[in-house]
């Protein structure tokens, strides 16, 4: 019997979040360093890779802990142009009102992490912290996620600021309208694009389809590895 997808769906309410009970990361990895890369080898083509997805979502939080931060190892991330978009399987009802599919927790965290992206519009500055609490997401410890302003050296007044005024609000009302708005429609998160193209469920193997996509003039090391196979 195949073993279900590793995704957050509408139908997935009661999300199975103790399958990652076995799963734990050294503290030593609760923030990935980001080294600054020189685009000048690489042209100025970069293919765009889009994360839609909702915090508490445990599948979302993997595919952050444990795939996309594979983007840093190395010159790879000097050819992509990453966007974040927290705000997933929610649904705005009356007056604007949001409703997330994990519950009030949820949109707060989607909400946090908006105000991170947008009082940090550099990725080497608003990804170490999303991928701080998504690793307590992904340790079952969500509730500390204010303890990543003081391990990151962040002062946590911009964030709460957005958060606790109609800022916050309209980010995620431009993200619902972002994500409500995608051709085709995502069906579960985490929904991964890159350069417009859907990955559906084999959205882990992210990496060989932006290596497929590179047209530029010299491929990253993490493009020549071994384990990247055609698509």
């Amino acid at each position: 019997m195949e073993s279900p997808p590793k995704l957050c769906s509408f139908l997935y309410i009661f999300y199975l979040i103790f399958f990652l009970s076995s799963f734990f990361l050294p503290l030593s990895s609760a923030s990935p360093s980001i080294a600054a890369t020189s685009t000048s080898n690489y042209g100025t083509h970069k293919i765009s890779l889009k994360l839609y997805y909702e915090s508490l979502c445990p599948y979302s939080a993997n595919f952050i802990v444990n795939y996309l931060v594979k983007l840093f190892d190395g010159d790879l991330i000097s050819i992509v142009d990453l966007r974040l978009v927290p705000y997933g399987n929610a649904r705005v009802g009356r007056n604007d009102s949001i409703t997330c599919q994990h519950g009030p927790n949820e949109c707060l965290l989607n909400t946090v992490e908006a105000c991170a992206i947008n009082a940090w519009p550099e990725l080497d500055e608003h990804f170490p912290f999303i991928y701080c609490v998504e690793h307590l997401v992904y340790k079952r410890k969500y509730t500390q996620w204010e303890s990543c302003f003081e391990k990151l050296g962040l002062n946590p007044k911009p964030i709460s600021d957005c958060y606790n005024t109609e800022l916050g609000k309209k980010l995620e009302l431009e993200y619902a309208a972002e994500t409500d708005n995608l051709q085709p429609p995502h069906k579960y998160v985490p929904w991964v694009v890159v350069d417009g193209q859907p990955l559906y469920e084999d959205y882990e193997n992210f990496i060989n389809y932006i290596c497929e996509a590179y047209k530029g003039p010299v491929l990253p090391s993490a493009c020549k590895a071994s384990s990247i196979s055609a698509i």
